[in-house]
């Protein structure tokens, strides 16, 4: 499925998530998304661009760890929901890479309103590793500019 897709599908589920574990759940989802986007665009980025998205998809895979717990204990995730898993190409990398810092933005700010009843802990490691996650999407933007303005694709 191509990244637009699956990041609107996860922000839309956000969005309609009510309950602390459903914020969490999709939380873990959009952190999967960036470990995956991460791992697809280190193996075809240019040399610079590379290292951004290693560590975004090592930021969202650390993210995953920590959200882990409550996570893989909801029903849709037991079933096999991880969208991520369903990428299978990225049309417009500057379009996905804004999508994708909405997104793990909007995830910030759920986990903020949900941080009354989260433990303690677990708030601040998925705060952090979102805002790691959404560094790295901002630093592959600024490669991919840089790399499109020195005359390369």
């Amino acid at each position: 499925m191509e990244a637009m897709r699956l990041i609107e599908a996860t922000r839309l589920a956000l969005t309609r998530a009510d309950a602390v574990q459903d914020v969490v759940v999709e939380a873990w989802q959009a952190q999967a998304l960036a470990e995956v986007i991460g791992s697809y665009f280190a193996g075809s980025a240019s040399p610079t661009a590379r290292w951004e998205a290693q560590g975004l998809s090592e930021a969202g895979g650390r993210a995953c760890g920590a959200l882990k717990r409550p996570a893989l204990n909801h029903p849709t995730l037991r079933t096999g929901a991880i969208r991520a898993v369903q990428l299978t190409e990225v049309r417009d990398s500057r379009r996905v890479l804004l999508a994708l810092g909405v997104l793990l933005g909007d995830v910030g700010i759920a986990l903020v309103e949900v941080a009354c009843v989260a433990e303690e802990g677990l708030y601040w490691q998925c705060v952090d590793a979102a805002d790691e996650s959404r560094d790295r999407v901002f630093g592959m933007l600024r490669e991919l500019t840089a790399y499109r303005e020195g005359g390369a694709a």
